[in-house]
């Protein structure tokens, strides 16, 4: 992936401790856990509002995330696809630039 994107943890001791222990604590130690949704259901939530909004800063770290959490890289391109016609083709189009980044790196098993 690029040397310039910001996935998220690197940057977590940049942050003022408070951020860093909500983050630690409330995201990922409750919004994460919550029995509602699993992590599968939470990772697509989460890369699609990222998409949508264009957050491309984060969006790395959630798309390795999603990947872990039971996504694959075709199931991602087509949420990103469908989510050109609601969020903008520009959005769509980075976010499938950097799942093309990611999806070179992983090893053939992973895809």
């Amino acid at each position: 992936m690029s040397a310039s994107i910001v996935t998220g943890w690197e940057q977590q001791s940049n942050y003022p401790q408070k951020f860093a222990e909500l983050t630690d604590n409330v995201l990922f130690g409750d919004m994460w856990t919550r029995t509602q949704l699993n992590p599968r259901e939470r990772s697509l939530a989460t890369v699609a509002a990222l998409v949508a909004m264009y957050r491309l800063e984060q969006l790395p770290f959630h798309l390795k995330r999603a990947l872990d959490n039971g996504l694959c890289v075709d199931e991602l391109a087509e949420v990103i696809t469908h989510l050109a016609f609601y969020s903008g083709w520009p959005t769509a189009a980075s976010a499938l630039n950097l799942l093309s980044e990611l999806q070179a790196c992983l090893p053939e098993h992973q895809e």
